[in-house]
């Protein structure tokens, strides 16, 4: 459970090796006309590795975290190098151009939008300064947007609410208190009255948990005392270890099947959560080490599977890094 040196510089050296890699590619990208045919490189020209746009935003939060949270990293000079070579001024504009298309308003939303935003508060400096627009364009369609979604999406795959809302909340804080309290206000309209959570999960391609995520953002958003009322309703028979399947790490059938392939993530994501959780509990209290035991199991289940076959390889080292180091 911890992120020493020899695992950070594991992890960054697997990033390393797909942030710029432009094939095979995902794009999100409805097409317009024959001039949209265009390379991802064309298209993005900051995030066209790690098999899609929002892996590699989020590859590239990885690295940052890891710069900045891990004294002595081997990767530290090849990290600077290729922020050096993405965060420029010209291709940061380029990468705002394709947000200016009309068929481009629901581009990433909303997981490409919140690990966007979160990237950009992990940085700091010149990096920063850069990237800064485009973070701008992003918080200023979470503040278009949230106001419109009466409700919220609960699955545990990319559009799910609760964990954009949590990592746009990094940013927010540094950034925009009028959309930190925009998250706030959104997150207690969504979930505020929810009590006695169901957990049917996980489904067979989730990489999120809708029980647990929906938590840990009630966590990042509620004060304290309002939290734990909150979590008492949410989560009552937690302390008799229900419900059981929250606890139980997903299986993974087959890891070059990149959707059966997700429920590593599950796994690491729960193990955030669960850290998160457990934050929140008295040292005396019996939840504490429920939900510590269960974090652990279930960052053993999948992060030996983190480097293996590149439908997890080109994302699931982030999802280490927030299971390690996120809470």
């Amino acid at each position: 459970m911890t992120l020493d040196l020899p695992l950070a510089e594991r992890l960054a050296r697997i990033a390393l090796g797909h942030v710029a890699l432009e094939w095979p590619q995902k794009l999100d990208q409805v097409l317009e006309g024959p001039e949209d045919l265009r390379r991802p490189s064309e298209l993005h020209p900051v995030f066209h590795g790690s098999f899609d746009w929002h892996s590699c935003v989020h590859a590239h939060w990885m690295l940052a975290r890891l710069l900045r949270r891990v004294p002595g990293l081997p990767a530290a000079a090849d990290i600077a190098a290729r922020f050096d070579h993405a965060f420029t001024a010209e291709k940061v504009a380029a990468e705002r151009a394709f947000l200016t298309r009309p068929a481009a308003r629901g581009f990433e939303r909303p997981y490409g939008w919140a690990w966007l935003l979160k990237l950009h508060a992990e940085l700091d400096g010149g990096w920063a300064a850069a990237l800064a627009p485009l973070a701008q364009d992003f918080a200023a369609r979470f503040t278009a947007h949230l106001p419109l979604a009466d409700y919220p999406v609960r699955h545990g795959v990319h559009s799910n609410t609760a964990f954009a809302l949590t990592l746009a909340a990094d940013w927010a804080e540094r950034h925009d208190a009028a959309l930190l309290r925009l998250l706030r206000q959104t997150a207690m309209r969504w979930y505020g009255a929810d009590a006695d959570a169901q957990a049917w999960e996980p489904s067979g391609e989730d990489f999120l948990s809708p029980v647990l995520m929906e938590a840990a953002c009630m966590a990042r958003l509620l004060p304290p005392g309002a939290f734990a009322d909150w979590r008492d309703r949410f989560l009552p028979r937690l302390g008799q270890g229900e419900p059981a399947a929250l606890l139980e790490p997903a299986r993974v059938s087959d890891r070059t099947d990149g959707r059966i392939a997700h429920l590593d993530g599950v796994n690491l994501s729960r193990a955030w959560c669960w850290r998160v959780l457990a934050a929140g509990f008295a040292p005396d209290d019996a939840r504490r080490g429920l939900a510590e035991d269960a974090a652990a199991r279930h960052v053993a289940a999948s992060l030996p599977h983190v480097d293996g076959h590149y439908m997890g390889s080109h994302w699931l080292a982030s999802f280490a890094v927030l299971a390690l180091d996120g809470a």
